[in-house]
């Protein structure tokens, strides 16, 4: 039986260093960068002992960032103030702090990161 059926994920950036830079400042999260002659990555913290993803820059695909795409949601800790952070670092609020209608299931967000991704916040509070 599947553990998890999502693997990993990545977050393309044409502005690699822009990028990284922006989810270390709005998650509060050091990440581990990679530099390749083709490639790059920025990875997210462990957890559970397992990466669940990175920023990622290539030259060898079409790997652009968008706000059409697969869509995922990060967990942070202060919703409004992560938010704060994202119109600090150049990113733009689409959907502001929204209380989920389930019983507790806390609240989500949507945001355009620094590259031009929609990307979706979670919190408990």
């Amino acid at each position: 039986m599947m553990k998890s059926l999502i693997v990993f994920f990545e977050i393309p950036a044409t502005q690699f260093e822009r990028a990284v830079t922006f989810y270390k400042c709005i998650l509060e999260v050091e990440m581990t960068v990679m530099n390749g002659e083709n490639e790059k990555m920025a990875f997210f913290p462990a957890e559970e002992g397992k990466c669940p993803g990175a920023i990622s820059w290539t030259s060898e695909i079409e790997f652009r960032p968008s706000d059409q795409g697969i869509f995922i949601s990060l967990n942070c800790q202060n919703i409004d103030q992560t938010f704060r952070m994202i119109e600090e670092n150049g990113g733009k609020t689409l959907v502001p702090k929204t209380k989920i209608e389930a019983e507790k299931r806390g609240y989500f967000g949507i945001f355009l990161d620094c590259e031009g991704s929609r990307i979706g916040l979670h919190s408990e509070s």
